[in-house]
């Protein structure tokens, strides 16, 4: 059926109709094809295989789980490269195979170490990376604090602070031009940034305007 038929009649409600195999909170909802041929065809649905092997995919929720920190935490973590070269799509959903996300959370260094990391020692995150890495962070929680990023990067707290105003700047004085009617307050509110963060974005933005007429006037 046409997919307008799919969303309106919602087969998937009917009674006897496999669960979903997407996990709780999921965006996206996903079937097992085996379970639904199965109950299309009027026959005894199969149960699902075991589902702790390593070569099972998770899905975002289900990885951050399997590392005990949020959903948004995890897609911080996507981006390594030891995470991001076992992604694997799944109907437009990213998965990540069990055993991956398990070497990952073995391999890297507890909370404990993050949060006591010795002045002056280099970051989780190489500085190189770091703005990539709190961009995807900044797309998939807005309102994301500095402790947020740093628990998901192990940078240092001023690292985290000044790149997240940055972007934050970038980002408004994108949305400004796109929509010159907008004031600041009114385009950082519908960028979703709380308020307690305006004042150190505007300031990131009144100087990097001081700066171009600086650079504008030799």
């Amino acid at each position: 059926m046409a997919m307008g038929t799919f969303r309106n009649k919602k087969p998937y409600a009917q009674p006897g109709f496999p669960a979903p195999i997407s996990s709780a909170g999921a965006r996206t909802l996903l079937w097992d094809g085996g379970q639904t041929a199965a109950f299309l065809a009027d026959e005894p649905v199969p149960d699902l295989p075991p589902d702790d092997a390593p070569s099972t995919l998770l899905d975002r929720q289900e990885a951050a789980a399997e590392l005990g920190v949020t959903a948004r935490t995890w897609d911080g973590y996507a981006t390594d490269p030891r995470i991001a070269a076992d992604v694997v799509d799944v109907q437009g959903v990213d998965h990540w195979p069990r055993g991956v996300v398990r070497a990952f959370r073995d391999g890297r260094p507890g909370k404990a170490a993050g949060s006591g990391r010795p002045k002056g020692s280099a970051d989780a995150v190489p500085r190189g990376e770091l703005r990539d890495r709190v961009a995807v962070l900044l797309d998939a929680d807005p309102s994301i604090t500095i402790a947020g990023v740093q628990e998901a990067t192990g940078s240092a707290y001023a690292t985290v602070q000044r790149v997240l105003a940055e972007l934050r700047a970038d980002r408004i004085g994108v949305f400004m031009k796109a929509n010159p009617a907008l004031s600041f307050e009114q385009a950082a509110d519908r960028l979703g940034y709380p308020p307690a963060v305006h004042r150190g974005v505007r300031t990131v933005m009144e100087q990097g305007s001081t700066s171009n007429q600086d650079a504008g006037n030799h």
